[in-house]
């Protein structure tokens, strides 16, 4: 095996297992529990945001006013642009390999190229692990009229993003924010 083939080898599998840790983390549950507090009352705040949420396409699944609870649920969808990207990443990915193990097991002739037949199977994989039910939890925590209202909050990241960027002004959110500049 001439030395270039024995240091591609290694590189184009570590493209695979690149994909594959790509793929998992694309797909990831990134639910959060975040404290939110707002100088207004809860009577002002808690509709603002069931409004804003079935706004977004969430539906009341359950009001608890002993729990101080409410509740909403939605199905989350993929990117069709990432599971395009994904497909694409794949497929070049499984012709890189492919196109080694021609060059290393020359026997088998083209047929290791047929692995770039499965680069759509990671767009796949992703659209099937992405799509899935998720919640939105509110609970209030705290109400003082002097001091206003404090609610935990328990919904996907991006949910708390929009949420901070949309209804942070207008009902005066503060807590959130260290969302929009962590890493993950």
């Amino acid at each position: 095996m001439p030395q270039s083939l024995g240091s591609t080898l290694p590189l184009t599998l570590l493209l695979v297992i690149g994909l594959v840790f790509f793929l998992r983390a694309a797909s990831k549950d990134r639910t959060t529990v975040v404290e939110i507090r707002s100088s207004k009352p809860p009577l002002e705040v808690l509709p603002a945001l069931a409004e804003w949420l079935q706004g977004r396409g969430w539906v009341a699944e359950e009001a608890n006013p002993e729990r101080r609870l409410l509740k909403f649920s939605g199905q989350v969808e993929a990117s069709g642009s990432l599971a395009l990207l994904l497909s694409l990443l794949g497929g070049v990915g499984a012709a890189c390999l492919g196109l080694v193990l021609c060059q290393l097991l020359p026997s088998l002739a083209w047929w290791p190229l047929l692995l770039t037949l499965l680069g759509p199977l990671a767009g796949v994989v992703y659209r099937r692990r992405a799509a899935r039910a998720e919640t939105v939890e509110l609970r209030l925590i705290s109400h003082d009229e002097a001091t206003g209202s404090a609610l935990q909050m328990r919904a996907h990241r991006d949910e708390l993003i929009a949420l901070e960027q949309e209804m942070g002004p207008q009902l005066g959110l503060f807590g959130v924010g260290d969302l929009m500049h962590s890493p993950i």
